[in-house]
């Protein structure tokens, strides 16, 4: 394995973690959904008023932004603000978020710390979260090594695609320093404990869509006396997968999958409108646009070849941006974490699934890395469960140690003292 200053750094961090388990199993066995995450953010919000007793380190901690919203900003600077401007820190500032909603599904991961609520963290979004705290935690440790700013963002209501606005739309850009780096990490399916990076798109852009088509309703027995939305809808359904398969080149990637299709309420009436909600993957938003023109003109054609007396109409919602690695935030990380993982440290493949991680380092016009920590125990490799499943569950130990430490490495690697080039032109 090769030495990087920042993996010195980590070898000698001296942080005990040892609550790490504890904090991530409570997590786990209470959680809460997006936008009702009340319990969740007092837990974090209480670790991090333990780790100011830790460290007799005042973190500057503002809660609620854009619902339960936490940032803490640690500043580790022989100078502070002029006047108190937090856009004026001396040294560079380094900004991590980590989210920590659940899902509405029962939790069949048959650990000793499940939940019992009908929700379940399939997302390893508690994961996330103990993760953030952990290299926060090292971070304190290692106070000597280090100068700038540290910012720990905990974001809820990832998973309906908001969080992140909604803490924006909250003036979170004037609210913290202006950060020079953001990061952000998630876990995956494969081998627990590597560290997956690539530069350029590493998860999907995505879209919800609600299309509305309209009939004329009749009794079933008469169906010549209708203009029937469920065969309008149903034709639709079958011609989507068209548009992928004849006008998507092969060598790029887009997915529709009709989520949901509702139409009608008794088997012997023929309704008077059907709902299809569609929802896409793509890693060009050029051809999403390309894509959607074309599902317009099919459900165009397919209400008019029967008659619909209105035109369908189109919403849509829960937009989520291609998460693209700068590529020199990739080049500059990925050096110490060959050196902080060795053979664990690999390259990511691009995931189909989506994130609304981009729009904070957007919002404030800076680059951003983004990468993956994998979670699988080895003996559940050859079939691993995936993200959003009832029985995804993360290896423990190898998961926190890569998740915890890949954070504090990918902070250290602009934080650390000896490191004068601004991420922003590295």
């Amino acid at each position: 394995m090769s030495t990087s200053p920042v993996a010195d750094i980590l070898s000698r961090h001296g942080a005990d973690l040892s609550w790490q388990q504890d904090f991530y199993e409570d997590l786990h066995r209470h959680p809460e959904l997006s936008h009702e995450e009340e319990r969740t953010a007092a837990k974090i919000l209480e670790a991090l008023h333990a780790w100011e007793e830790r460290y007799a380190t005042a973190l500057e901690i503002q809660t609620g932004i854009g619902g339960h919203g936490i940032v803490a900003t640690l500043r580790n600077s022989a100078t502070t603000p002029a006047d108190t401007d937090p856009h004026q820190d001396a040294g560079p500032t380094v900004l991590m978020r980590a989210d920590f909603d659940a899902l509405p599904m029962a939790d069949e991961s048959g650990a000793s710390f499940a939940a019992t609520n009908g929700k379940m963290h399939a997302c390893g979004h508690d994961m996330h979260a103990t993760a953030l705290l952990g290299a926060l935690d090292i971070l304190g440790a290692t106070r000597d090594e280090w100068t700038g700013t540290f910012i720990a963002l905990f974001q809820p209501a990832e998973e309906t695609s908001v969080g992140a606005k909604y803490m924006l739309a909250n003036d979170l850009v004037n609210r913290i320093p202006t950060p020079d780096i953001c990061l952000g990490q998630h876990v995956m399916p494969g081998k627990a404990g590597t560290v997956a990076t690539k530069a350029g798109a590493i998860m999907a852009g995505c879209d919800s869509l609600r299309i509305t088509v309209h009939g004329s309703g009749a009794h079933a027995s008469m169906p010549h006396r209708a203009i029937d939305p469920t065969f309008i809808a149903a034709m639709i359904v079958v011609r989507l997968q068209a548009i992928v398969g004849r006008e998507v080149s092969p060598e790029d990637f887009f997915v529709i999958s009709v989520g949901e299709l509702h139409s009608g309420d008794k088997n012997n009436i023929i309704p008077s409108s059907a709902e299809i909600v569609l929802n896409t993957r793509f890693y060009k938003p050029e051809l999403a646009d390309q894509v959607y023109a074309s599902v317009r003109k099919v459900v165009d054609a397919e209400c008019a070849a029967s008659g619909s007396p209105l035109e369908p109409t189109f919403e849509f919602f829960a937009h989520g941006e291609v998460i693209d690695n700068d590529p020199v935030a990739f080049d500059t990380v990925r050096e110490h974490f060959d050196a902080v993982f060795g053979d664990a440290s690999i390259d990511a493949e691009r995931s189909t699934a989506s994130e609304d991680f981009c729009y904070i380092p957007q919002a404030f016009g800076v680059p951003y890395l983004f990468w993956f920590i994998g979670s699988t125990p080895d003996a559940l490799l050859d079939n691993p469960p995936v993200n959003h499943q009832p029985n995804f569950l993360p290896d423990y130990a190898p998961t926190v140690d890569a998740a915890t430490r890949a954070g504090a490495a990918a902070a250290l690697t602009y934080l650390r003292k000896a490191h004068a080039t601004s991420p922003r032109t590295a």
